[in-house]
C-alpha cells in the first residue's frame, strides 16, 4: 500500500464542553478518492479544516507529506481584499504554476475573470473557488460541499474534469450521484468517530444500516445482562464474599457501558401541512413569454399541470429556473400568453436564499415569527420547541441565533417555517442545498405521500430521479420544453447533455479564428462547389423537417401515461427522438460550417 500523503490520527476537539471529534482518523495517499460522509453536525467540515491546517485539534496528530500541496475548499469562501474574480483565483498559484491556468478555469467554469466577489451570487462564488482550488493542480484537494449553489451543467463538468486528474480526493457531500461517480473509499463520521471501507459510496447506506443494526442487536444483549445480574442481586447472593465482589463490579460496569453509550442520532419528522384539495387542474400556460433587458428568458412556452403533479425544473444557472417558477404561480405577469390558476390553490414557497435569514434572530424567534412560543402547523397551534426536534434541533438550540447555525440546520429551518403553512401546492426551490442524506430520504419519502403538487428546483439529480414524473429544461433562447420522467429520463430523450447558452466571448473567439484563417496565405480564388451550394440553400428546409419530427415525438413522449401503457414503444419513440436529435445537430453544424465558408470566400473577393 502507498504511503500517506496526509494522515490524521486519534484527533480529539471538543467545542463549548461537547466533544466532537474522540478518536478520529483519517489517512489518504496518492490518487485516493474518499467520500467522508456523516450527519449534519457530526463534525466533517471542522475535520477538513484540521486537515488543511486552519483548525487546531485538542489531541492528535498531523502528518503531511513533505512537498505534497494541499488545497481545501471552503463552504463559504472569504474573498475579502480581491477586487475580481480572476485576482482571488490567481492568488492560489504558486510561483511556478502557468498564470493561465486561472483563465481558462474561470472559463470553463462559466464566469469572465471580470466579477467582483462583493456582488456575486453563491453560484459564482462556488464556481471561483473551484477555480482557485483547481488552479494549482494539488496532490490533495478536500472538498467541502463543492456542488452547492452549482447547476446541473457545472456539476457534470466538475464529475469530468476531477475523474480526469490524479489528485487525491477527499469529498463532503449531499450528492448522491457525485459521491457514487468519484469516491473509491468511504470514511464515515459518526458520534465522533471514524468507521471506514474500501468500497465506493453506492455501498454506503448498506453498510451503515448493518453497522447500526448490529449496535442496536449489542446494546439489546447488553440489556439482558443488566437485567440478569440484577436479578442475581436480588435472589442469589451467597457467601462466598470475592465472588459476590466481582459480579457487583461487573454489574456496575455494565451500567457504565449503558450510560455512557452514545446512541445514533434519528431521524427528522417532516410533514407538510395540508391544506382543503385544490380543483383538478392547477395550472395551465398558454404561450407565455418574458424578457427581461432585451434578452428572452421564456417564449412561447405551454403546460397543464394537474393536481398530484411532481416537476422537476432544472437548467444552468441565469436560464431563468425561478422567472419560469414565478409566471407559472402568478407571482409574475407573463409578456404575453395567459396562465389560469386552478380554484383553492394554497402555495408554500421555500426558496433558496438561507442569507436573507436574519443572523441575530434565534431559532424561536424564527419559527414563531417573534410572537409566542408555539408555531401554528396545519392550523393548529405546537409548542415550538416540540417543532423544533421534529426538524432535530435539540432544545438547548431554541435561543441560538440563526448565524451560528450550520448550512445543514439553516437548511432544516427554513423547511419548517416553508412546511409549517397549510398548502396544497409547493414550490421548492433548491431545497436540497447543505441537508444530510437521512434528512434528504424523510423529505423524499414526505414529498412522496404529498397529496397536493410538487413545483422543484434541484440540481440534485439523484433526488429528481427518484420523485419527478416530468422535467421541464431549457433548449436555449428562451425555450423551454417538459420531458416525461425523472432527470436521466430526460437525458436519454434529449440525447445530450444540458449546455449554457453560448457566451459572447464565444463568438468573438470564433471570430478571431475565422478572421485568422483568412488571413493566411490562399492559393488562387476559390467557389463553392455546386454540391456545397446545394447543401447550404436545402440543409434549412431539412432542419426544419427534421425538428417537425422531433416535436412530434416529443408531443408522444408528453403523454404521463405513455410509459406506463406500453414501455416498448416510450423506449422506441425515445431512441428515435435522439437520432432525429442528432441529425439535427449535424445538419445545423454543416450549415454552419458552410456558411462560414461562404463569408469567408466572399470576404476574399473583396478583398
Amino acid at each position: 500500500m502507498a504511503p500517506p500523503l496526509l494522515q490524521l490520527k486519534d484527533i480529539a476537539l471538543t467545542f463549548g464542553g461537547t466533544p466532537l471529534l474522540t478518536g478520529t482518523e483519517l489517512s489518504v495517499s496518492t490518487g485516493e478518492r474518499v467520500s467522508l460522509v456523516g450527519r449534519n453536525g457530526s463534525g466533517k467540515s471542522t475535520l477538513l479544516k484540521i486537515a488543511a491546517g486552519l483548525v487546531e485539534p485538542d489531541r492528535g496528530s498531523i502528518f503531511v507529506q513533505p512537498g505534497a500541496l494541499v488545497r481545501y475548499l471552503p463552504q463559504e469562501p472569504d474573498f475579502s481584499g480581491f477586487a475580481s474574480t480572476l485576482g482571488y483565483v490567481e492568488a492560489g498559484l504558486k510561483a511556478t504554476d502557468d498564470p493561465h491556468a486561472a483563465r481558462y478555469l474561470l472559463e470553463q467554469l462559466g464566469l469572465t475573470g471580470h466579477e467582483n466577489p462583493a456582488h456575486i451570487s453563491g453560484g459564482e462564488a462556488r464556481r471561483a473557488s473551484l477555480a482557485r482550488v483547481l488552479a494549482p493542480s494539488p496532490d490533495i484537494l478536500l472538498l467541502d460541499e463543492p456542488t452547492n449553489h452549482l447547476d446541473l451543467t457545472t456539476i457534470e463538468w466538475l464529475e469530468r474534469d476531477l475523474d480526469s486528474r490524479r489528485t487525491a480526493l477527499v469529498i463532503v457531500s449531499h450528492d448522491r450521484r457525485f459521491l457514487s461517480t468519484l469516491s473509491r473509499s468511504m470514511v464515515w463520521l459518526d458520534r465522533g468517530q471514524t468507521r471506514r471501507i474500501e468500497r465506493g459510496f453506492s455501498h454506503f447506506e448498506e453498510w451503515r444500516d448493518a453497522v447500526l443494526a448490529e449496535e442496536e442487536r449489542d446494546q439489546h444483549k447488553l440489556d439482558r445482562q443488566i437485567v440478569a445480574e440484577e436479578h442475581w442481586m436480588r435472589y442469589g447472593v451467597t457467601g462466598r464474599r470475592k465472588r459476590n465482589i466481582r459480579r457487583v463490579a461487573k454489574l456496575q460496569t455494565l451500567r457504565e457501558q449503558r450510560r455512557t453509550h452514545q446512541a445514533a442520532a434519528g431521524n427528522a419528522t417532516i410533514n407538510a401541512g395540508s391544506a382543503a384539495p385544490s380543483g383538478a387542474q392547477v395550472i395551465e400556460a398558454r404561450g407565455i413569454g418574458k424578457s427581461f433587458g432585451g434578452r428572452q428568458i421564456v417564449r412561447d412556452f405551454s403546460i397543464r399541470i394537474q393536481r398530484g403533479d411532481l416537476i422537476g425544473i432544472v437548467g444552468p444557472n441565469g436560464s431563468g429556473k425561478t422567472t419560469l417558477i414565478g409566471l407559472l404561480t402568478g407571482m409574475l405577469p407573463p409578456d404575453s400568453g395567459t396562465v389560469q390558476l386552478g380554484s383553492n390553490l394554497a402555495v408554500a414557497t421555500l426558496n433558496q436564499h438561507r442569507d436573507s435569514l436574519d443572523p441575530n434572530m434565534t431559532v424561536v424567534e424564527a419559527l414563531t415569527g417573534r410572537s409566542g412560543d408555539t408555531v401554528m402547523v396545519n392550523g393548529k397551534p405546537k409548542h415550538v420547541v416540540s417543532y423544533m426536534k421534529d426538524f432535530l434541533f435539540t432544545s438547548e438550540q431554541a435561543r441560538t441565533p440563526l448565524g451560528k447555525l450550520s448550512g445543514g440546520e439553516r437548511g432544516r429551518l427554513m423547511l419548517a417555517q416553508a412546511l409549517a403553512k397549510p398548502s396544497n401546492l409547493l414550490v421548492l426551490d433548491e431545497p436540497t442545498n447543505d441537508l444530510d442524506m437521512e434528512t434528504l430520504d424523510v423529505l423524499e419519502d414526505m414529498l412522496g405521500e404529498y397529496s397536493g403538487t410538487v413545483l422543484l428546483i434541484s440540481h440534485d439529480r439523484d433526488f429528481l430521479d427518484r420523485l419527478v414524473g416530468g422535467v421541464i429544461v431549457p433548449e436555449g433562447t428562451g425555450r423551454w420544453i417538459e420531458y416525461a420522467g425523472g432527470y436521466s429520463d430526460m437525458l436519454k430523450q434529449r440525447g445530450a447533455d444540458l449546455t449554457r447558452e453560448r457566451r459572447e466571448a464565444e463568438p468573438q473567439k470564433a471570430a478571431m479564428k475565422s478572421a485568422s484563417v483568412v488571413a493566411d496565405p490562399q492559393p488562387a480564388k476559390r467557389r463553392m462547389s455546386f454540391k456545397d451550394k446545394h447543401a447550404l440553400e436545402t440543409l434549412p428546409k431539412t432542419i426544419v423537417a427534421l425538428q417537425a419530427e422531433a416535436d412530434a415525438l416529443h408531443a408522444k413522449l408528453d403523454d404521463p401515461q405513455f410509459y406506463a401503457r406500453d414501455r416498448a414503444a416510450f423506449e422506441k419513440v425515445t431512441a428515435a427522438l435522439g437520432t432525429i436529435q442528432q441529425k439535427i445537430s449535424a445538419a445545423e453544424e454543416q450549415w454552419l460550417e458552410l456558411e462560414a465558408e461562404r463569408e469567408k470566400l466572399a470576404g476574399a473577393e473583396l478583398g
